[in-house]
């Protein structure tokens, strides 16, 4: 490990963002327990959207990007982690505020890294990455708050993106039937299907013509990565002592509602945060997707696998739309 490659953002004298590859190091890297030597990333919007100008996204320039990796310890002192274990890490602080996973190496303080569970490689780790974790987290809080397959429908909306196509899959395979709400009908209706959408339907069919704190009743639950007016639009439609895992903000942050479907029907708004999890929680949920979890279909959430080199043109790739479905991979070994 004399030198290896990661892909860096930096900062100029006038604060303009560049990009690009550097040789770095074993002392370049910050400081942590374990050294890993980095077999596979993922992209996530996050990372993308890292590259741009004051996105907010980054804490401390430079920075090696990547918000997960898999890989093999090469360097441990402490007695949990040794060398030649298979492990994972997302979230904390990961490729924002430390060093990420677009890196031949990373070292990472031990209590953000977890062990490969049994019953997936480090490449289908990375298949799920971080947007497979908020999945099962969604998954998992849905069930904790009662909603069984006998409840109903569980819609869920963002349905192409990566955290979507894994909450399909996985609740498919757990008997739930999916209402999968994409802009995409014509272009990704095979895709849902396959991956366990028992119907599709476009975002427009969720707003309401006149919104109204109780409207009729449609689901059981849903994954809601919209965020915006699409937050009290599905309350309103939630059948009694149903729940809302909220993900995401990709129409907006803001929503207004009211009191009344929490009150009148029980329903349950259900916050998803994957930045920073209990490492109890971890490990029960990456070994549910190593195991009764893990979808059949899991390669069908693959939508490409790039070379580390080519990391750059895939990010843009992202931030631009292009992608529009699954889950980019990043193959750093």
């Amino acid at each position: 490990m004399d030198s290896f490659k990661a892909f860096r953002v930096k900062q100029d004298e006038d604060g303009m963002v560049q990009k690009g590859f550097d040789t770095l190091r074993k002392e370049d890297l910050p400081e942590g327990e374990v050294v890993v030597k980095v077999a596979y990333s993922s992209i996530n919007y996050k990372d993308a959207l890292a590259t741009q100008e004051n996105s907010g996204v980054i804490r401390e320039f430079p920075a090696v990007l990547g918000i997960d990796l898999s890989g093999t310890v090469v360097e441990s002192s402490v007695p949990s982690f040794k060398e030649g274990d298979e492990v994972l890490a997302f979230g904390f602080q990961l490729g924002v505020g430390h060093s990420g996973g677009y890196s031949e190496y990373a070292r990472v303080p031990a209590d953000w890294l977890t062990a490969l569970p049994t019953g997936l490689s480090l490449k289908e780790a990375m298949v799920f990455g971080t947007a497979g974790f908020t999945a099962a987290q969604s998954m998992h809080a849905l069930q904790h708050a009662g909603v069984t397959p006998e409840s109903g429908d569980i819609l869920v909306t963002g349905a192409t993106g990566g955290v979507g196509s894994i909450t399909i899959a996985i609740l498919s395979k757990l008997g739930y039937s999916v209402v999968a709400a994409t802009r995409q009908l014509d272009e990704a209706g095979d895709y849902l299907r396959k991956l366990g959408a028992s119907s599709l339907i476009h975002p427009d069919e969720i707003l309401l013509d006149k919104p109204r704190p109780l409207a009729k009743r449609r689901w059981a639950g849903a994954v809601e990565n919209l965020g915006g007016d699409f937050v009290p639009a599905i309350l309103s439609q939630i059948n009694p002592n149903g729940a809302v895992a909220l993900i995401g903000n990709v129409t907006g942050h803001r929503f207004k509602g009211t009191v009344l479907p929490f009150i009148l029907r029980g329903v349950q708004l259900l916050g998803i945060n994957s930045v920073e999890v209990s490492s109890q929680l971890r490990t029960e949920l990456w070994k549910l997707l190593g195991g009764e979890w893990k979808p059949e279909q899991l390669d069908e959430l693959v939508y490409e696998e790039v070379p580390l080199d080519t990391v750059e043109s895939a990010l843009e790739t992202v931030l631009n739309g292009g992608h529009r479905q699954g889950r980019y991979v990043v193959k750093v070994k």
